[in-house]
């Protein structure tokens, strides 16, 4: 049986997070709007997934976190990408491109 997108996400969230912030420092909701919006709403992360994610890469000192005040006027906390995580950025690109080159290549043979 088909796995749903949302299924495949687990494995990518913490490269699609760190891609996103490689544009600006988000808060949470925000990060979550850019992957959803950018996806075309076939990507989504929320809740839980998001916010484990994201204390994860700062314990990796791939994010950094500080408070600040979002466009609706509230207390929000902010992730910003670290140069300890622009370079893993760029070794989890390369590597998902691999991978997803070689997927391309086994669904379409030709």
């Amino acid at each position: 049986m088909p796995r749903a997108p949302s299924d495949l996400l687990q494995g990518t969230v913490d490269v699609l997070i760190l891609r996103t912030l490689s544009w600006q420092p988000m808060h949470g909701y925000a990060i979550s709007d850019w992957v959803r919006e950018r996806s075309r709403g076939v990507l989504s992360i929320e809740g839980a997934a998001l916010y484990q994610a994201l204390h994860r890469l700062e314990r990796k000192k791939f994010v950094a976190s500080s408070w600040g005040v979002s466009e609706n006027n509230r207390k929000a906390k902010f992730y910003a990408l670290t140069s300890e995580g622009r370079r893993q950025l760029r070794s989890d690109s390369s590597t998902w491109r691999e991978y997803a080159d070689a997927v391309g290549r086994v669904l379409d043979p030709a």
